[in-house]
């Protein structure tokens, strides 16, 4: 059975476990990190030697690095319906996931979310946290754009790149900062918010992290 060790409220965990919902992929879920430890022990390091979560044994096969353990689930169980054989329509998605993780990220995750959320008030960075907030506006006003006349980022059907992307709007919907009037992304994300396997992985009351910027 595959085995999956992370927390339920991080944010790349919950892409990976995403998409084992969306898969039905049957696992055991360890707790690790944040409040459960266990990063620095042997064993784990052993598993990932840069101690953090996501990390995947498939009968064997080790996997860290949410987006690489993404790709290996899609080609190891969602040939077809999350992994083309054409290399050209991996693009597809593939270009969007490098995006999120090169982009998005940064902007939303390390000056947004834990400047301004996970930061103790008295320790906030404001103009970094502004310019995060403005870079976002940004990307979200560039994918509202994309995402015209479509229901998925890449047409109807739900893809990687979905998943990549659309882990991060539930915590910048739901965040008390300044949001550009992007419609598109904000039916995107209802629609998303209408499948289970989004609402039990990644609709995660993240209110313990307020404050907290431990792992």
């Amino acid at each position: 059975m595959l085995k999956i060790w992370g927390r339920r409220n991080s944010f790349n965990v919950q892409k990976v476990m995403w998409l084992v919902g969306e898969l039905g992929i049957a696992h055991d879920h360890i707790p690790a990190g944040g409040d459960f430890g266990g990063l620095d022990t042997p064993e784990f390091l052993a598993l990932n030697p840069h101690g953090r979560v996501p990390v995947i044994d498939d009968a064997g096969v080790i996997v860290w690095e949410s987006h690489t353990i993404l790709r290996y689930l899609a080609a190891r169980f969602g040939a077809g319906r999350f992994w083309p054989d054409d290399a050209g329509e991996r693009s597809q998605f593939e270009r969007w996931m490098d995006w999120s993780q090169t982009a998005l990220q940064p902007a939303f995750l390390s000056d947004v979310f834990w400047g301004f959320y996970r930061t103790p008030e008295a320790q906030r960075d404001w103009p970094r946290i502004r310019r995060g907030i403005e870079c976002c506006s940004t990307h979200f006003l560039l994918l509202d754009r994309w995402l015209e006349g479509r229901c998925h980022m890449l047409g109807d059907d739900l893809s990687l790149a979905d998943i990549a992307v659309g882990t991060a709007l539930y915590r910048y919907f739901n965040l008390d900062i300044s949001r550009p009037h992007i419609p598109n992304v904000q039916a995107w994300y209802e629609r998303l918010m209408a499948r289970t396997p989004y609402r039990q992985h990644v609709m995660i009351p993240f209110d313990d992290l307020r404050g907290r910027l431990a792992y």
